[in-house]
């Protein structure tokens, strides 16, 4: 059982399945420009991280010791973070970069992480008279566009006054730059091996990208049959990023430095929306246990075809999930008309019926919503999308995902099942919304007034 369950995260690992909704950006300006607390919030100045650590460094060394100590009361399988790499304050007097690198490698992200001072421009506005940025100036993965879509940056100077809603909305995407990659102490990193999470729980420890997977997905609500024969699914880690970026968030609101404040609330607010997405949070969508349990006896006994099989359908679907949506929300872009995934992210409906915002918040309402639609997320796409695409073992769809135009292969399936899988991601979609602003409404509640 523990073999075939690691074959599946592995092969999705290697398919790039951890970004979750492609461009959390797009996503975010809409989410977030009809809540006022946002979207009318006053200019900030962009800050050098380097100058919000050296003013905030004793602060920030007593707030990532009472994180660590929260994490191994509430986070499974956490291990504590190394003596060697907690943040001490007096770091501050080697200068900025060695303020920078404590820092980063107290938080145990990638040390080539580049947050640099940058936005991604909302591309339903009239594009910023800003210089351009270079992929690898703001993003440390040489290679990114798994969507197609293309993703712009421009330079923010020191000094210069930006939108709370472009800060917040391009940091929502920014994680997926690079900063959790090789962590892990068999991947090919100096840092790794220092970092003590151990060896990688499941994806491909040699291709970069995939290695990020354990702190993007939280397999919490899983069958207990499945935790006893695959422990290792405890091992991920969103729930220490959000308690991380969140925190980090409120003290920089609380000691005025306004621009992190909503610079870590993106960061933060990225592994929120991953959760919402039911392949981050079910380990196998439409497979019982008892399934994966037979799937593996027949592997077990030398016949490893269904085993083979379930990995490339899981694959499968998960990328043609992640492809319509992103397909949807650029078309809406380019058109500058809404579609349902727009009205879905805008609506404020549901975002009072969820509790306020928890320490816990993420795992028991995001994920716990986001693994129960799983089944009716996967019945819709068989339902809708051409078969070979999610039916099919014998077709990887994520070798030939940019050539295909997968909006306009549901179109032929009839208006109908169209408007079927349409509304399925929009209410993701909604979800998606109102759990993003529900978090940046509890960072603003606790940071008190600005």
């Amino acid at each position: 059982m523990k073999r075939l369950l690691l074959a599946a995260l592995l092969a999705l690992g290697n398919t790039g399945s951890a970004l979750a909704w492609s461009n959390h950006a797009l996503a975010s300006y809409r989410a977030f420009e009809g809540m006022p607390e946002v979207a009318q919030a006053a200019p900030v100045v962009a800050e050098p991280l380097e100058t919000f650590l050296a003013a905030q460094a004793q602060p920030i060394a007593a707030l990532l010791a009472r994180q660590d100590a929260w994490a191994q009361a509430h986070i499974a399988h956490y291990p504590p973070l190394p003596a060697p790499l907690h943040f001490d304050a007096q770091v501050a007097q080697q200068g900025p970069l060695a303020l920078r690198k404590a820092f980063l490698t107290a938080l145990r992200v990638s040390p080539e992480s580049r947050l640099a001072l940058y936005v991604q421009p909302d591309p339903w506005s009239t594009a910023p008279q800003a210089e351009p940025l270079a992929q690898d100036t703001v993003n440390a993965l040489s290679v990114r566009e798994k969507d197609g879509g293309g993703h712009h940056f421009v330079r923010l100077l020191p000094g210069e006054a930006v939108a709370p809603l472009a800060v917040l909305a391009s940091a929502s995407d920014e994680p997926d730059y690079g900063m959790d990659l090789n962590l892990w102490e068999d991947n090919p990193s100096p840092w790794g091996p220092r970092y003590g999470f151990g060896k990688i729980p499941f994806g491909n420890p040699n291709l970069a990208f995939s290695t990020q997977a354990p702190f993007h997905m939280g397999f919490f609500h899983e069958s207990p049959v499945i935790y006893m024969a695959a422990g290792f699914l405890k091992r991920t880690y969103p729930l220490l990023r959000i308690q991380q970026y969140r925190g980090l968030s409120e003290l920089a609101f609380r000691n005025g430095h306004p621009y992190w404040g909503w610079r870590f609330a993106g960061l933060a607010l990225h592994y929120v929306q991953d959760l919402t997405q039911p392949y981050h949070a079910s380990l196998a969508p439409g497979f019982s246990a008892a399934r994966l349990i037979g799937i593996n006896l027949l592997s077990l006994l030398g016949m490893p075809g269904a085993k083979n099989d379930m990995v490339i359908l899981l694959s499968n679907r998960h990328f043609v999930l992640e492809r319509y949506e992103s397909q949807m929300i650029q078309a809406a872009a380019q058109t500058r008309q809404a579609s349902s995934v727009e009205k879905a992210l805008h609506d404020t409906g549901t975002d009072a019926g969820y509790p306020a915002w928890s320490d816990l918040y993420a795992r028991d309402t995001v994920a716990r919503q986001a693994h129960d639609l799983g089944v009716t997320v996967t019945d819709q796409m068989l339902a809708t999308v051409p078969v070979g695409y999610v039916n099919d073992p014998g077709f990887d769809f994520g070798l030939h995902a940019k050539d295909i135009d997968l909006m306009a292969e549901v179109a032929d399936q009839g208006d109908s099942p169209k408007a079927a899988l349409e509304s399925t991601i929009a209410t993701l979609m909604r979800n998606a919304g109102a759990h993003s602003r529900n978090l940046v409404r509890g960072i603003l509640q606790a940071s008190g007034p600005r």
